[in-house]
């Protein structure tokens, strides 16, 4: 029986998150509901596999070639939805991100993201690609956070939390937890963590048996908050974007 011919090219998925179109996961609820379309007709599988982009529209319009790979860090205030919209109407990241970065900035998607009360550092890119691998919890990419909290620990039990801790019923990996300093029944907390899953930091807290008060990124990899004022963004320079996607191997 002879060998099928090796298929050249990327699923599609792939291909449009890494133009910045949207995540992988995103591009495929787009294919489904009939948004993506290859050479005037319409795709009904994200299995499709093409060399490049040509002849690739989205609602109807060519998709213009990947821009190179940007990072931009945005110091996300509280009060604002990690999302592009909100049916309840509350303010997003992208209300906020049009006045926080130039006008012929491509499109950028969240790494992560943070919920309406945490604040501090956000990544943001136009790399599909590379949004995904610095989201997986295999990259083990650590996120550092402070968290001010009310209530009575142990820096014992901080430690405690390095061999991962179970919580109604899901598993929360390796948490490298430090006292910073504390002042009577308040203190401010170290917290690093490589997993990200949802409200991690602030339900290991609660289940220590403290009330979380503030939360605030800190670091994303090797990006720190620093002293980026809050609402601001800046450019991270191509160097170490470059750097970053040759330790992931992209």
């Amino acid at each position: 029986m002879a060998d099928e011919p090796k298929r050249e090219g990327d699923r599609i998925a792939k291909l449009l998150a890494r133009a910045g179109v949207a995540s992988r996961r995103a591009v495929e609820r787009m294919i489904e509901e009939g948004r993506v379309g290859l050479n005037g007709k319409t795709l009904d599988t994200a299995n499709t596999v093409l060399p490049d982009l040509k002849g690739v529209t989205v609602d109807g319009k060519p998709v213009e070639k990947p821009a190179a790979t940007q990072i931009w860090r945005f110091n996300k205030p509280q009060g604002l939805i990690t999302a592009e919209r909100d049916p309840g109407g509350r303010p997003t990241i992208y209300a906020a991100l049009r006045n926080a970065v130039p006008k012929d900035t491509p499109r950028l998607m969240p790494i992560g993201r943070l919920d309406i009360n945490t604040e501090g550092l956000l990544l943001l890119t136009n790399d599909g690609e590379l949004k995904r691998a610095l989201e997986l919890p295999s990259s083990q990419i650590p996120r550092l956070y402070r968290v001010r909290t009310f209530g009575e620990v142990t820096q014992e039990q901080l430690e405690d939390l390095i061999e991962g801790v179970e919580i109604d019923g899901v598993r929360y990996g390796r948490i490298d937890a430090n006292m910073e300093r504390s002042t009577g029944a308040n203190q401010w907390i170290e917290v690093s963590i490589t997993e990200g899953k949802n409200r991690e930091v602030r339900k290991v807290m609660e289940h220590l048996g403290l009330k979380v008060s503030r939360l605030v990124r800190t670091a994303y990899g090797p990006f720190p908050l620093g002293d980026l004022k809050r609402g601001t963004t800046d450019k991270v320079p191509r160097n170490m974007v470059d750097n970053l996607k040759r330790s992931l191997k992209l």
